[in-house]
């Protein structure tokens, strides 16, 4: 199987949301996804872009997606944040979902970011498990903290 992976385009949104809708139903939230496509298309590509994102392709397909932003750390400066890595259930473990997050890693290295870093939610066992290929430090000191806007 040959992926290709590659940086995201306007013309993949409308993919790059529904792969974002199907992982809110594998994590039991579907209700939770409120973005649009137009905001997505605002967001990314706007004046006022605020993340950027690869896919992985199969035969022309759109398959995967990792999505990233970054953000300012206080004691280690510019850092980037992986917000997901989402490949289509039918074609997962074949390659994509590290080929995506090798594609993200390039990126922090290249621009020297004092961290590259994401979650993972404690039950996904075999997220937990791919991230465990690289030196992944997991943080169980830190609390998570939100506020969801109306």
């Amino acid at each position: 199987m040959v992926i290709n992976i590659r940086k995201g385009t306007p013309n993949d949104i409308p993919a790059v949301l529904d792969l974002i809708r199907e992982l809110a139903a594998y994590e039991k939230a579907p209700h939770e996804v409120t973005v649009t496509a137009s905001q997505m298309q605002a967001w990314g590509f706007g004046e006022e872009k605020l993340f950027d994102f690869f896919v992985a392709e199969y035969e022309g397909v759109v398959i995967g997606l990792a999505l990233y932003y970054f953000k300012y750390s206080t004691w280690k400066g510019k850092c980037l944040f992986l917000e997901d890595i989402i490949v289509n259930e039918g074609f997962r473990r074949h390659g994509a979902g590290s080929l995506l997050f090798e594609a993200v890693r390039a990126v922090a290295n290249e621009l020297k970011v004092g961290r590259m870093e994401w979650q993972v939610l404690e039950w996904n066992e075999s997220a937990i498990q791919f991230y465990k290929k690289w030196a992944t430090v997991f943080d169980n000191e830190w609390i998570n903290c939100k506020i969801v806007q109306p």
